[in-house]
């Protein structure tokens, strides 16, 4: 039984959506953060229905750059958010001017 294409396409806007959404109504920074992921994952999602769809190698290439542009966001991303979660507990994303030094 296959899937047809279409199909994830949708399921990808539809992650996307949900993580834009997210990112512009919630002002937690662990669940911005997430936010982005989800729709870089929704990004990949696009890029190999695509490359399985017109039967090219060059989607899945552009899916494993993504996958490295997302691993040193998480390096640098969570190393931000660890310094501004050990200035205070209950930090927000307007709490970023705090890190001015």
């Amino acid at each position: 039984m296959s899937v047809p294409g279409p199909w994830y396409l949708v399921l990808a806007a539809c992650l996307f959506g949900i993580g834009a959404a997210g990112l512009l109504v919630r002002r937690n920074i662990l669940v911005m953060y997430m936010c982005i992921e989800l729709m870089l994952n929704a990004v990949n999602l696009t890029f190999v229905t695509f490359s399985r769809m017109l039967n090219d190698v060059g989607g899945q290439d552009a899916v494993f750059f993504v996958l490295v542009v997302a691993a040193a966001e998480v390096v640098v991303g969570l190393g931000i958010i660890v310094a501004i979660y050990r200035r205070r507990s209950g930090a927000t994303a307007d709490d970023i001017s705090s890190l001015k030094g």
